[in-house]
């Protein structure tokens, strides 16, 4: 008759040794990847957990490449072609995203880069982040308008770029009224 025997490694939980030998055996910073931050790489993880619950719980610490990359992260834009635009309309003037206009409609889309994929038959004044050529010639071809919008922070430091510029160009237009001196009299 075969005994079943516990795996060692279960047989010697809460042990103080562990099978070890001696409880200082284990007990240096050799046998935990180093001290501190050391031994938290890719690779190892041997102080996965300490490392997610210093930053935070939100695991940012490991991971792909991508993840960790330095700078900010491109705009992500949702894409909407003119044909679902006009298909969609009523549904944008219930959820206030467009309003009748002048014969036609004002929408607002930031946060979207039109694609020019089917035909408009209404006029449309639309504020977007981005389009495409050919749906900039469809709106203009149906009597509409396009206006191009880039992210807030775009905007704060072209009007903060564009600044300088009109003050340099207002000195220069403004008449030079410089006073001459009256030449000093000779005792």
């Amino acid at each position: 008759m075969k005994i079943k025997r516990r795996v060692k490694s279960k047989r010697f939980r809460g042990s103080q040794t562990a099978r070890r030998g001696h409880k200082a055996r284990t007990r240096g910073s050799g046998n935990q990847g180093g001290k501190g931050w050391s031994g938290t790489g890719k690779r190892g993880k041997a102080k996965k957990t300490l490392v997610i619950r210093m930053t935070g719980g939100g695991n940012t610490y490991f991971g792909a490449s991508k993840t960790l990359r330095r700078g900010t992260a491109p705009i992500k834009l949702q894409v909407i072609n003119l044909d679902n635009i006009e298909k969609d309309l009523a549904r944008f003037v219930q959820n206030g995203i467009a309003k009748a206009a002048k014969g036609g409609y004002e929408l607002t889309l930031t946060g979207y880069k039109i694609l020019g994929d089917g035909e408009v038959s209404q006029k449309l004044h639309i504020t977007a982040t981005r389009a495409s050529a050919s749906a900039k010639n469809k709106i203009e071809k149906a009597g509409g308008s396009l206006a191009l919008r880039d992210n807030e922070e775009n905007e704060k430091f072209s009007d903060a770029k564009a600044a300088p510029e009109e003050e340099k160009k207002a000195s220069a237009s403004a008449p030079a009224t410089k006073a001459k001196k009256a030449p000093a009299a000779k005792k």
